[in-house]
C-alpha cells in the first residue's frame, strides 16, 4: 500500500522567505519602529534645513553676503528645532541599522548584504550628526546678539543647506536589501523597493544632484521600515512556528 503525503498551506498569499530562519531574531520590531521615527525625523531635517535657508535668499543672489549674520540671528528658532530633529534621526537610524542587519543576517547566511546595510545607515547617520554639528557655534552667539562675520555665517548656511540632504549611503542600504531579496530573503516588493529607491538615491548622489537623495533616500527608509514594522509575515510566521 502507497501512502501519499499532500502540504496544503494555510496561507498562499504571502511571500515565501527561503533559506534557514535565526528564530531567535523575530522578536520586537521595535527597531523597524525606529525606522518610521528616523525616516520621518528625516524629513523634518530637510523641512527645517529649508526654513533656516538664510543663505539661499533672493537679496544674496548676486553673492554679496552683506547683511548674512543678521539674515541667521532671524532663523535662531527653527535651528535650534533642526539640531534636535536631525540629531534624533541620526540616533533612531542607528537602531534601525541594528535591527535590520541581524533580520537579514537571519536569513541571508554568509551574504555581504547585512553588513553592507549596517555600515551603509551607520555612515548615513554620522552625515547627519556632521551636518548639525555647527549648529552651537552660530545659533547660540547669533540669538544671544553676538557678533559673527558675514562670511563666516554664509559658510554655515551653506554647511546646513546641504550636508544634511546627503543621504547618498542610504540608497547604498537599499540595494543590500534588494540584494537579500533576490534570494528570497525578504519579501520580494522590498526588494523591488530597495532598488528602485535606494538605486535612484545612489544615482543622484554620485550625481551633481546629490542633495536630491535626501529625498529619496528619506523615502525608501520610511516605506522600508513600515514594510518591516507591518509587513515581513511570513518571516514572523516561520520563526515563531520553530519555537
Amino acid at each position: 500500500m502507497t501512502t501519499v503525503t499532500t502540504q496544503n498551506p494555510v496561507r498562499t498569499d504571502l511571500d515565501t522567505i527561503r533559506g534557514d530562519v535565526d528564530h531567535r531574531s523575530a522578536g520586537s520590531r521595535l527597531w523597524a519602529v525606529a525606522g518610521i521615527g528616523a525616516a520621518v525625523t528625516g524629513a523634518a531635517t530637510i523641512v527645517t534645513s529649508t526654513a533656516a535657508g538664510f543663505v539661499y535668499e533672493d537679496r544674496f543672489d548676486h553673492g554679496s553676503v552683506t547683511g548674512m549674520a543678521d539674515a541667521l540671528g532671524d532663523k535662531t528658532a527653527v535651528l535650534f528645532a533642526f539640531h534636535s530633529i536631525t540629531a534624533l534621526s541620526a540616533a533612531l537610524m542607528l537602531v534601525f541599522a541594528a535591527g535590520l542587519s541581524r533580520r537579514l543576517r537571519s536569513t541571508t547566511g554568509e551574504s555581504l548584504a547585512p553588513l553592507v546595510a549596517l555600515v551603509a545607515l551607520a555612515g548615513n547617520a554620522v552625515v547627519s550628526v556632521l551636518g548639525s554639528g555647527l549648529d552651537t557655534e552660530f545659533m547660540m552667539p547669533a540669538g544671544q546678539g553676538a557678533t559673527i562675520d558675514d562670511g563666516s555665517a554664509a559658510w554655515y548656511g551653506h554647511w546646513i543647506g546641504t550636508i544634511p540632504w546627503l543621504w547618498t549611503l542610504a540608497g547604498v542600504a537599499g540595494l543590500a536589501v534588494f540584494a537579500a531579496g533576490r534570494s528570497g530573503a525578504v519579501p520580494r516588493w522590498l526588494g523591488i523597493v530597495g532598488l528602485v529607491l535606494g538605486g535612484l538615491t545612489v544615482l543622484v548622489g554620485v550625481s551633481p544632484l546629490e542633495y536630491l537623495s535626501g529625498a529619496t533616500g528619506v523615502l525608501w527608509l520610511l516605506v522600508t521600515a513600515v514594510g518591516f514594522t507591518v509587513g515581513d509575515r511570513s518571516f514572523r510566521q516561520a520563526s515563531f512556528a520553530g519555537r
